[in-house]
């Protein structure tokens, strides 16, 4: 384990090393599956993503971007418009409000420039701890792990934290994974969540780290 993560006894860095290593290699490509061309964009689907598929998200920008081009278009649009182009993505009542509202902050506050700092990032309209983190990480390669649904279930199941909370959780994660690999394992935990350790019905039989996953040797023991 590198240097830059927090001292575990050896058993459990040697658990964790394993784990990494074996998702590395199951998913080496891993990477967002959000389309995005610029900062911004990646910002406007990432709020858009709330509560929504990344496929159906990518199908509605495919569009929106090439009516709204950026900030200057989406502070300028009529709400009730963008809503019926967003109404796919759900939600799309509050979507449409923060989309219009962020994109004038970025334009009176940072010259139609996303911030690549995550306190800036959390108080535009819409922008939570999750969205911020995704955004320094993909969109400007900042270190951060960004904690979604698929990334809380493997966290608790894989034994990274038995926190109940995003926060918690996003904590236990960044000090027990190298800070160098934080943007990678989100995404590694994110395709093996929707391959195999999916929230009902995980494929445990199938998957290759069962023998480290206290989740998958508690039902052996209790059977």
């Amino acid at each position: 384990m590198a240097k830059d993560v927090e001292k575990l006894d050896k058993k459990e860095q040697e658990r964790i090393s394993r784990i990494l290593s074996k998702l590395s290699e199951l998913y080496p490509e891993a990477g967002t599956a959000l389309k995005y061309n610029n900062p911004f964009e990646l910002l406007i689907a990432t709020i858009l993503a709330a509560q929504c598929t990344d496929k159906r998200v990518n199908k509605v920008t495919e569009k929106l971007f090439k009516k709204y081009k950026g900030p200057e278009d989406f502070a300028a649009a009529d709400r009730q418009e963008l809503e019926q182009d967003i109404r796919e993505c759900g939600l799309f009542r509050n979507k449409s409000k923060n989309i219009i509202a962020t994109s004038k902050v970025l334009l009176e506050k940072y010259d139609g420039e996303v911030p690549s700092n995550f306190d800036d990032l959390v108080t535009l309209p819409g922008v939570g701890r999750k969205t911020a983190n995704v955004i320094l990480a993909n969109a400007f390669g900042i270190p951060a792990f960004a904690v979604d649904t698929h990334v809380y279930r493997l966290a608790r199941r894989l034994g990274f934290s038995q926190k109940k909370d995003v926060l918690g959780v996003e904590k236990d994660l960044t000090r027990k994974v190298p800070k160098s690999l934080w943007i990678k394992a989100h995404h590694w935990l994110i395709r093996h969540g929707r391959n195999l350790c999916r929230a009902r019905n995980p494929m445990c039989d199938k998957c290759p780290l069962k023998e480290d996953c206290p989740e998958f040797l508690k039902s052996q023991s209790s059977q």
